[in-house]
């Protein structure tokens, strides 16, 4: 799909979970905390707001349960948008 001059490629991450190593590379030098589901089950059962796992623990839940991963992620070239973020989205779609 075009639009603005980007393509769509969308991606199932209950039939296929982003790795470890896929998940470090989206967040790049950012703590990847910033992109828990805060409105997830497990986050709130784990009390993550709390008791943040670490940045390694954190991508290991993440790639086991992509759910807790904040949504949509839109990645366009090194620019990403992770979360409902119109205004951040409109940018990247500029």
């Amino acid at each position: 799909m075009l639009r603005k001059g980007a393509r769509l490629i969308e991606r199932d991450l209950g039939k296929e979970p982003l790795s470890e190593p896929e998940l470090k590379d989206l967040f790049g030098p950012r703590d990847p905390r910033e992109f828990l589901n805060t409105r997830n089950e497990l986050y709130r059962r784990m009390k993550m707001a709390e008791n943040p796992p670490s940045p390694s623990e954190t991508l290991r839940l993440m790639a086991k349960n992509p759910n807790l991963i904040r949504r949509p992620i839109v990645v366009r070239g090194r620019d990403r948008v992770l979360g409902f973020d119109e205004a951040a989205l409109a940018r990247l779609l500029r």
